[in-house]
């Protein structure tokens, strides 16, 4: 008989040690402990679910060759033993023995192992809110006691969800959280015909990104429709007969008939905890770089662990189904004898939103300055491919970098245009401590249907380079709107053309066109501060040349120009 393996944990990593342990080790007993119902079913579909462009629920847990993942499944193709329904209660690491409870029958269950996987995943980080029912207004409840309210952790919520709109039992819906969960299901929920509100605490949505980035997605959710509240904490829930019907917070009240909460996740390592077993200082199980816990006989992989960011080395939290799997497979390859490693990750992420794409790698500004670094960046909007070719699409792209040392440190990429080519360069440069200057002559392949001459990876890169060696001076548009609102008395020159002026303008700006600006630099205050810009502030940059050559010394370049500026501009 060959070595016993229990597995806690059926969902992403589980399975995939289950299925990799199998190929390299057919004499393994293999057993996986799931709580739930569904097994290895792809969580990051649920939205598209809900939004009908996965039609049925099936499809989620079936094989690339459309066979169901289920116990049978496992039993007969994987020869795994699968116990659904079956919940982890204890683990006797003395014993080597895991104690289970079957939740259908309450059948106490004992399974012995020579080795352990955790692959407990994550836990919703519900906030306390707290709910009442108008009804009975003296008792109070938690938010989830109201009925429709959902957390879109799992099947069944998603099930609820589509079965609710379906029957046109919401009409008006709240999302509390404006991350990428939050989004995601925005997106779903307007294309099932709902209103949707989204209230995030935070000075701004999608905490992923740096906030100048943030904000433009914000402004593009609004054109579809979407209110958004930034600033807004959620104070408490309200219904009437045990239903959700409005949500309340510090600055105001909203109608709802369908509440989600997309607040986030952390690690549900409470049963690693009990079994004593290190826990990391982000609440993450903590591993080796071979995935092993502080006892060698157990292993743990998925949304339960606590990795290294790779840029930075600091113990991170990174809830990522791609990153389930490449743990799964690293311990079955370990369980199996061998010795293979995972050196941590990137926390890269993507997803899609009506008609754009979001996507980030690496650190963004806040998380690079709390580990310590001093940061520059490259705000850079330009086509995704050759401007003159048909279809061509804008994008956002932002670098993140040590001034000191030039390394690159992150990424960032928004837009209608093709995103996923460059955040994937982008990571793969991070991944092997990538320079900013290794950015500018990147060899990556040109043709007008699907890039510019000059990519704009290395274009970003080139930006960045000006301003780590001191040849250009930037400022956020942030910052711009910062000064124009506390009244500073600094000139906003605009260098575009005349027609492009009179199209769209920001407010108080003044116009002197880049090709006249060398004959009339006597209409600029030489003691005031000279903030430049054009369409996408390449002018901008030139025309800061010229200042510069003139004597001129207080000069900035608004990064990113009107592409960037996410504030109200005359017509």
């Amino acid at each position: 008989m060959g070595q016993k393996v229990v597995i806690i944990g059926g969902v992403a990593a589980g399975p995939k040690v289950a299925g990799k342990l199998r190929r390299l080790d057919p004499e393994a007993e293999i057993v996986i402990l799931e709580k739930g119902k569904f097994l290895s079913y792809a969580g990051c579909g649920l939205p598209y679910y809900i939004s009908g462009d996965i039609e049925k629920q099936q499809e989620l847990m079936e094989s690339p060759l459309g066979v169901m993942r289920d116990p049978e499944f496992f039993r007969k193709s994987k020869r795994v033993q699968v116990y659904n329904r079956t919940e982890a209660l204890r683990i006797d690491r003395t014993r080597q023995e895991v104690e289970a409870r079957n939740l259908e029958s309450g059948e106490i269950l004992v399974f012995p192992y020579d080795k352990l996987v955790l692959a407990t995943g994550a836990k919703v980080a519900v906030p306390p809110v707290k709910a009442i029912d108008l009804n009975q207004p003296e008792t109070e409840l938690r938010c989830l006691d109201l009925s429709h309210v959902y957390t879109l952790h799992g099947v069944e919520d998603a099930e609820a969800i589509r079965w609710s709109i379906r029957e046109k039992l919401a009409r008006r819906a709240v999302i509390i959280g404006g991350g990428l969960i939050g989004l995601e299901m925005t997106e779903s929920l307007v294309k099932s015909g709902l209103e949707v509100t989204i209230l995030e605490m935070l000075p701004e949505i999608l905490p992923i990104l740096d906030e100048d980035m943030g904000i433009l997605v914000r402004r593009y959710c609004q054109e579809k429709g979407v209110n958004i509240r930034v600033g807004e904490k959620v104070e408490r829930l309200e219904g009437e007969e045990g239903r959700v019907k409005r949500v309340v917070t510090d600055r105001g009240s909203y109608e709802a008939d369908l509440v989600i909460i997309a607040t986030g996740f952390r690690p549900d390592s409470d049963l690693a905890r009990r079994a004593g077993l290190e826990i990391g200082e982000t609440e993450g199980i903590k591993v080796d770089l071979f995935l092993r816990t502080s006892d060698p006989n157990i292993y743990a992989a998925g949304d339960c662990v606590e990795i290294e960011n790779l840029v930075s080395g600091s113990p991170s939290y990174m809830p990522m189904g791609s990153l389930a799997n490449k743990q799964g497979r690293v311990v079955a390859i370990n369980l199996a004898g061998g010795t293979e490693t995972f050196r941590g990750a990137l926390n890269s992420a993507i997803f899609k939103l009506f008609d754009y794409t979001i996507a980030r790698t690496g650190f963004g500004i806040r998380q690079a300055q709390t580990q310590g670094y001093e940061v520059e960046y490259a705000l850079v909007p330009a086509s995704d491919r050759a401007h003159y070719f048909p279809g061509a699409k804008r994008v956002v792209t932002k670098l993140v970098a040590d001034k000191r040392s030039g390394k690159l440190l992150g990424g960032q990429v928004i837009g209608p245009g093709e995103v996923s080519k460059t955040i994937y360069a982008l990571a793969t440069a991070l991944n092997y401590g990538a320079r900013v200057e290794d950015l500018s002559n990147l060899d990556v392949p040109y043709a007008p249907p699907y890039a510019s001459a000059i990519d704009n990876i290395c274009v970003a890169g080139n930006v960045l380079r000006n301003k780590l060696e001191g040849k250009m001076v930037g400022i956020s548009p942030q910052e711009v709107e910062k000064k124009r609102k506390r009244g500073e008395d600094f000139v906003l020159l605009d260098v575009r053309t005349p027609k492009e002026y009179q199209t769209a303008r920001i407010p108080g700006s003044t116009l002197i066109p880049l090709g006249s600006l060398p004959q009339n630099l006597d209409q600029l205050p030489r003691d005031k501060e000279i903030v430049l810009f054009c369409a996408v502030s390449l002018r901008g940059y030139e025309a800061s040349l010229i200042l510069r050559a003139a004597g001129f010394e207080q000069v900035l370049v608004m990064d990113g120009g009107i592409a960037c500026w996410p504030y109200d501009l005359e017509k």
